[in-house]
């Protein structure tokens, strides 16, 4: 070999953040069924954290909330540089579960971060307890998505896991983003 080519002890592979970033964007169940045993309670609690892990990793979150008969925008998207639990507080539940309005919502938000950082990595994160008809399809770009099952009690339906084997997502308990 000649003094300064280029060898195989020369080259390394590196692994790079995603250059365009990341989004999460948080879809929480609002409805009446939320409020027994505390589940829209300790939903809020698990956003707070999962805001400040986005927050800590410069990523951007949005927050929407369905309930009722409608779905919104409640944050975001953008950093949460001072996220807390005063946004949370006035989050109240009742009425029905519109699941396919607030994914339909966050479908929309995700469709115009994709079209202005295409190369951001967006995450979509399904609050809820699965009681709701709705079937609704998977939004094109989510690139990850993930469905934390609040349903709780002997008579459980499973929605939220047949969504997510629907959608070729992952379906996890509070418990085990927590933990």
């Amino acid at each position: 070999m000649r003094d300064g080519a280029l060898s195989r002890e020369h080259l390394r592979f590196v692994h790079e953040t995603p250059r365009g970033g990341v989004l999460h964007c948080f879809v929480l169940d609002c409805s009446g069924s939320m409020l027994t045993g505390q589940r829209l309670a300790l939903a809020k609690g698990l956003l707070i954290a999962l805001f400040d892990r986005a927050g800590a990793m410069r990523a951007e979150a949005a927050l929407v909330c369905f309930g009722g008969a409608s779905a919104d925008v409640r944050f975001g998207p953008a950093v949460p540089r001072w996220w807390n639990e005063r946004w949370l507080e006035p989050v109240g539940a009742g009425g029905g579960s519109p699941l396919e309005a607030g994914v339909r919502r966050a479908a929309q938000l995700l469709e115009r971060s994709a079209r202005r950082r295409p190369a951001q990595q967006r995450w979509l994160w399904i609050l809820t307890d699965g009681r709701t008809r709705d079937e609704p399809r998977r939004p094109a770009d989510a690139d990850e998505v993930v469905f934390v099952d609040f349903e709780r009690g002997t008579l459980r339906l499973g929605r939220c896991e047949a969504l997510a084997n629907a959608w070729g997502a992952r379906c996890m308990t509070p418990e085990a983003l927590i933990g």
